[in-house]
């Protein structure tokens, strides 16, 4: 079993900062990559970050300069630093950890139960 806890969420004024951190733990032989996605009520899930075990990242548009992702590949960590916060950044924020389980020969997708982000003045 491989599990995603998400902490660092809460109400911020526009223009303020969050740090997510996203810690996975379990049964884990590697991860491929780690990220967080979010979802604003009547939207799509979308994509707002991602890093590889590597360190490639990438990001959504919406986000790029505003936002970083990092890891910590020893404690199976992973932290978005959120800065210049807009009200259209208000959503719930998954963190989503691509992993081989022990005992398992392929990569499945893992998910964190989310944390609330709300923007707001």
């Amino acid at each position: 079993q491989v599990q995603a806890v998400e902490s660092g969420g809460g109400l911020v004024q526009p223009g303020g900062s969050l740090r997510l951190s996203c810690a996975a733990s379990g049964s884990i032989s590697s991860i491929n990559s780690m990220g967080w996605h979010r979802q604003a009520p009547g939207k799509q899930r979308e994509l707002v970050a991602g890093i590889t075990s590597g360190g490639s990242t990438n990001y959504a548009d919406s986000v790029k300069g505003r936002f970083t992702i990092s890891r910590d590949n020893a404690k199976n960590t992973v932290y978005l630093q959120m800065n210049n916060l807009k009200p259209e950044d208000t959503a719930v924020y998954y963190c989503n950890v691509l992993a081989v389980a022990s005992g398992r020969g392929w990569f499945d997708a893992y998910w964190g139960q989310g944390t609330q982000v709300t923007v707001s003045s």
